[in-house]
């Protein structure tokens, strides 16, 4: 089963190419694949994309650092972009088969890594936040390099997450986290005026009262004003509708859009959501764009001519003779499938005049069930790769010194995963029973077989739960994992 890890490691370097190749160099695993490689001079920033197998790109972006340290000095650096270190920020982001708290682990490995190897002090951040004051970057690197530096040793909220509370001395400290996948998304406005891209971002960002999944600031870049944005989760805040609000804030001013940029990458179901708006296409599916149906057919993820040829790869993979896939992969498939059908029960209600009352809240269980469904199919791949990975490290263990930690480590992850599911699979519950008195009981035995898999998905995922725990020998881990049993089970 294929697993897949983007990691999008910012670097403050944006003016010496030679550096940044020496730092893309350092990053050149096998497993390991360079996407794209952003370089801005006004920021003063480099943006590198990776993608690859967990390992792999774990590795990567630990040696990215280090080459970072060695060729970065912040007291030398100047750039329109805040940043705390040479390798400002790291995040790890799931894209097949790998889950979220996947990526969280990852950056704890990494976090601990750099540390080790480098004497850099890590901040985590995001869904690997320690805390909650910690999620939001611009809380970690306020103040900057230099202001952090004079007041880490003094201000116990400066302690960093690993390494002791001292930045390196030109390297800084490194931001390292979890998170969905983000779009750095930049207008340019027709005016040099940088007052006015300020007050617009300020318009558009949710931390001062904007949209939703937004972040942004006002530059001046290129001579022209520049509203930087990053959009933190564009299915439930797009990109359309970042661009609509810029351009209806900035015509306040007198202001008008010149252009707009994509800096690193931007999944194409963003982009099919603006063209479905601006286009204002009816009844509009991303099944009809052509590549989209070419490779799910060829992919043998959708079939023409029935819905059987389209779920029976699967269900014959379970049938083979072989440990992958198995209970688990199959708890979390029930638990997507759970998701998707409350999800048509809530979409066919919302818009409907008998149900207009409940239209925000039908809107909201819609958005956060998919969530849940892209999470808990990733999981039918993840489970299975975790098992393997148990498998390998049962085999290792033999020729390795630390043989019993790699063991626990790989069933502490095939632990892991199976628990998500059953987590997830209990909110796909709780939305569920939530969406019976406000939708059509036309639908009612929709809702009902959504129950029924949830069922299934709990039972099974926290049965493949239990059968890791007895050979699991950390105590401290085994005890909280049946705390978060115990809850799921009340």
């Amino acid at each position: 089963m294929q697993t897949l890890v983007e990691c999008v490691p910012n670097f403050s370097e944006g003016r010496d190419k030679s550096k940044v190749d020496a730092i893309v160099d350092a990053m050149k695993l096998g497993g390991v694949y360079l996407l794209d490689r952003e370089m801005d001079a006004d920021h003063n920033r480099s943006v590198i994309t990776l993608v690859g197998t967990r390992e792999a790109v774990l590795e990567a972006a630990i040696r990215g650092v280090g080459k970072a340290a060695e060729l970065i000095d912040l007291n030398h650096h100047e750039g329109a972009h805040p940043r705390l270190g040479a390798a400002d920020v790291v995040p790890f982001i799931p894209i097949e088969g790998v889950s979220l708290e996947d990526c969280v682990a990852l950056a704890s490995q990494a976090g601990e890594e750099i540390w080790k190897r480098y004497q850099i002090p890590v901040y985590l951040y995001e869904a690997a936040a320690t805390s909650p004051e910690r999620q939001n970057l611009e809380n970690i690197r306020r103040g900057q390099f230099e202001g952090i530096r004079d007041e880490i040793g003094t201000n116990p909220q400066r302690k960093p997450d690993f390494g002791e509370p001292r930045l390196h001395p030109t390297a800084g400290a490194c931001v390292v986290g979890a998170r969905k996948f983000l779009i750095a998304y930049n207008i340019f406005l027709n005016t040099s005026d940088v007052d006015i891209a300020k007050k617009v971002a300020k318009a558009v960002r949710f931390s001062s009262g904007g949209l939703r999944y937004i972040k942004g600031a006002g530059f001046l870049v290129r001579g022209m004003a520049q509203v930087s944005m990053n959009l933190t989760d564009f299915e439930q805040t797009p990109i359309y509708r970042a661009f609509e609000l810029v351009r209806s804030e900035a015509a306040r001013y007198g202001a008008s859009i010149v252009s707009s940029e994509i800096v690193g990458l931007i999944p194409k179901k963003a982009l099919e959501q603006a063209g479905e708006w601006f286009l204002q296409v009816e009844k509009f599916d991303s099944s009809l764009i052509l590549e989209n149906r070419l490779s799910a057919v060829m992919g043998g993820k959708m079939a023409v001519g029935g819905i059987r040829a389209g779920v029976e790869p699967f269900i014959e993979q379970l049938a083979a003779p072989t440990p992958t896939p198995g209970g688990g992969s199959a708890a979390a498939a029930s638990g997507a499938m759970a998701a998707a059908l409350a999800a048509m029960v809530a979409s066919l209600s919302r818009g409907k005049k008998a149900y207009a009352q409940y239209e925000r809240q039908l809107t909201a269980s819609i958005a956060r069930l998919s969530e849940l469904r892209e999470e808990l199919k990733a999981s039918v791949d993840g489970d299975a790769e975790a098992f393997n990975s148990v498998m390998a490290a049962y085999k290792n263990a033999k020729n390795s010194p630390g043989g019993d930690g790699l063991v626990d480590a790989a069933l502490k992850q095939a632990t892991s995963v199976p628990l998500g599911v059953a987590e997830r699979a209990r909110e796909v519950g709780r939305i569920t029973e939530a969406l019976g008195p406000i939708t059509t009981p036309n639908m009612k035995s929709d809702l009902a077989t959504a129950t029924a898999l949830v069922a299934a998905a709990v039972a099974g995922a926290l049965a493949n739960v239990d059968i890791n725990l007895e050979s699991l020998k950390d105590p401290i881990f085994a005890a909280e994992v049946r705390g978060r049993m115990q809850v799921l089970k009340g």
